[in-house]
């Protein structure tokens, strides 16, 4: 899919203006947009809405502060998925193949930049050929019009061929082949994507990250948020391929893959979409199956007890809504240690103050590294429990040291204490 920008050049004088930027600011949600003008041609994007509403259409305009776009838009919504479902719709109207959905984080109120004045369209030539006898100079009369919208359109169409010039029997001079200078691809080192990260049961965003991974030399090269804007990082390697791996505590982990020079091929794709002014890279999040086991890799302990950091509230919240929204979910909660000597322990007492180390009612034991595992995995099941689930959804194994990931002396030894979720029914 190739990208052309219709329009024209900034002209960069010596001495930059200020130039106030203004509108109506759009506030956060999602915007079924069909055109984009730039800061300076706030009346045309009005002008063009105003033709839209005559023409039946419900058209309205926006100014996004955070792009310095005036959009026309035709509808709004708080729900992506809805957004999509009805831009598909739009794109089926004559006029409106390009839609697309613009996400506006949070509404901010315009600001003042300088930024130098910019010229106005050149108009193309016309399309048909004229009378023999019509001059290049007249050819090249402005025509009173819109400027045309800053929008993804398709290639623009070939001018006809001149006919050749009578030139006594003499070759015609070749002219100099010119670049079109209006292509702007659009690569992910221009470009920003916007990697979404959504329940696919109920089209809710997610919390959860990608991982940006050379797929070249399989090498990672950056963890990040998802669901926020981003210049994704340039793997300098010769095919320019990147692999995107999206995750969530309790869901199935999803993968793309991208081409850092040559992006705009990826639009294919069906969760790779060009919107605009960004890619969009949709994961959709699929819950976990039977037989899938995920780590409680943020669930922590303290030293020598089976009571949690009061940090370890955010996973296990994950944990109870996976659980809440399968209710035929039955897990099984596998302890590990580090190790299998014994030693004293603390556990929670009968007020199960699950996040307190000095609780007046803690009991003090001594055991084995297996009874301190099971000890650790059968207090977020108490935690669990305290919350609503039904106890019988969730057993409890101790291993101790007995599967360790990583010597229990190096320097990755804390990551054998841990808790795994397994999937037992669905």
């Amino acid at each position: 899919m190739k990208i052309y920008i219709k329009g024209f050049f900034a002209l960069f004088l010596s001495a930059p203006v200020l130039v106030a930027l203004g509108g109506t600011p759009m506030q956060k949600g999602y915007y079924i947009v069909v055109a984009a003008y730039r800061v300076n041609q706030e009346a045309f994007a009005e002008k063009y809405a105003a033709e839209l509403n005559r023409a039946g259409h419900h058209a309205q305009t926006g100014f996004d502060a955070a792009r310095h776009y005036h959009y026309v838009y035709l509808d709004y919504f708080t729900d992506f998925d809805e957004s999509v479902n009805k831009m598909l719709e739009v794109r089926k109207q004559a006029g409106f193949a390009e839609a697309w959905v613009r996400v506006i984080k949070d509404g901010t109120e315009p600001e003042v930049v300088q930024q130098a004045p910019i010229a106005q369209p050149p108009v193309s030539a016309p399309k048909e050929a004229t009378q023999n006898n019509t001059t290049q100079k007249e050819k090249e009369q402005p025509a009173e019009k819109l400027p045309e919208p800053i929008q993804p359109a398709a290639p623009p169409a070939l001018q006809p061929k001149p006919e050749p010039e009578q030139t006594n029997g003499k070759e015609p001079k070749a002219e100099a082949a010119t670049v079109d200078s209006l292509h702007e691809v659009l690569t992910l080192q221009n470009t920003r994507a916007f990697l979404s990260l959504y329940n696919a049961t109920n089209n809710e965003l997610i919390d959860g990250e990608v991982e940006v991974v050379d797929a070249e030399r399989s090498r990672l090269i950056l963890k990040t948020k998802g669901n926020e804007y981003m210049i994704l990082p340039d793997p300098k390697s010769k095919s320019g391929k990147l692999l995107l791996i999206g995750s969530s505590f309790g869901f199935r982990k999803i993968q793309h893959e991208m081409n850092y020079y040559d992006t705009e091929i990826d639009t294919l794709q069906p969760d790779i979409t060009l919107e605009g002014d960004y890619y969009l890279v949709r994961f959709e999040m699929a819950r976990l199956h039977k037989g899938d086991i995920a780590v409680l890799y943020n669930v922590y302990f303290y030293n020598d007890a089976a009571i949690m950091l009061p940090e370890s509230k955010y996973e296990l919240n994950k944990l109870l809504s996976m659980m809440q929204e399968n209710p035929k979910y039955r897990i099984t909660l596998h302890g590990h240690t580090n190790g299998h000597g014994r030693g004293k322990i603390i556990r929670t007492g009968p007020s199960k103050d699950f996040f307190n180390l000095h609780a007046s009612d803690v009991v003090n034991e001594n055991v084995s590294a297996k009874e301190l595992s099971g000890a650790r995995a059968q207090v977020i099941k108490d935690w669990l429990v305290a919350r609503g689930l039904s106890a019988d959804r969730i057993e409890v194994k101790a291993w101790g040291g007995t599967r360790m990931l990583h010597d229990k002396n190096g320097q990755h030894a804390r990551r054998n204490v841990r808790v795994e979720v397994e999937v037992t029914e669905e």
